[in-house]
């Protein structure tokens, strides 16, 4: 029988635990991934009891409670605490998510935190982003026309149009939908991912883009948009609730057209 084994620097130990105060009536227990490069360790869980009587009602709001009130080493990202940012995207409870939107009565039992999976971890919760944001500059998400704006207005669209992009401007780049994707998890290095591609689509459908042509033969690539299997974790992770697997189906479609 074959036998598989993870490397042993990867290998998940048991960390600390950090009770709660005494007195303390409606505790709850997380659990959050910890590791420091600067320590040559393997990485562990170290578990902490929070008092939801003196804490938020986000799992971010926990997160915040740990760092500023008993360790401040616990190392993670977050700006808005409004869903707009993307900043705090982790995996919660087996869902990647965005920790200012997911509420601790939603996870029952103990509450699980760990990196975004599938991505170099930095430290903690932090993931080394670096590779989808050069895919992202790959797709050169900003208008391109050759035709010269108004000199006193801006370039114009009708309701219809603008309506195209109903589904797309909203994505916040979180990169939670890429980093549930199997198929980016074994081909990140050639496939663009779910976030990259919903991203094009965003400018193909732009009205106001003259590139459509060139953006299409950029993409058709037998890894950049055919790695796609459809297998839908990217809609159903989607803390904005867009469907990115959709996006990807119309620039399919669209190239399919092209060639009569």
């Amino acid at each position: 029988m074959a036998e598989f084994a993870l490397p042993a620097n990867s290998k998940v130990g048991k960390g600390e635990t950090h009770k709660a105060e005494a007195g303390a009536k409606r505790i709850k227990t997380f659990k959050v991934y910890r590791w420091n490069p600067d320590t040559g360790k393997n990485p562990v869980m170290d578990t902490y009891e929070i008092d939801l009587d003196k804490c938020g009602p986000m799992v971010l709001d926990a997160i915040i409670k740990i760092k500023n009130e008993i360790d401040g080493s616990l190392t993670f990202r977050r700006s808005c605490r409004e869903g707009i940012c993307g900043s705090c995207a982790m995996n919660i409870d087996g869902t990647n998510t965005l920790a200012c939107l997911k509420p601790i009565a939603d996870v029952k039992g103990d509450v699980t935190i760990t990196p975004l999976p599938h991505m170099p971890v930095v430290k903690d919760l932090v993931p080394d982003l670096s590779q989808p944001y050069a895919q992202l500059r790959s797709i050169e998400p900003w208008i391109q026309s050759d035709t010269p704006a108004p000199p006193d207005a801006e370039r114009l669209q009708s309701k219809e149009e603008r309506a195209e992009l109903d589904g797309l401007w909203e994505c916040i780049l979180c990169f939670c939908c890429s980093t549930s994707c199997p198929s980016y998890w074994w081909n990140g290095d050639r496939y663009l991912g779910p976030a990259v591609l919903l991203q094009a689509y965003r400018w193909i459908a732009d009205s106001r883009d003259e590139a459509t042509g060139q953006r299409l033969d950029a993409l058709e690539d037998p890894f950049k948009l055919y790695r796609c299997h459809t297998i839908m974790n990217c809609t159903q992770t989607c803390p904005k609730g867009l469907n990115p697997a959709k996006a990807i189906g119309k620039i399919k479609q669209l190239i399919l057209e092209r060639q009569g």
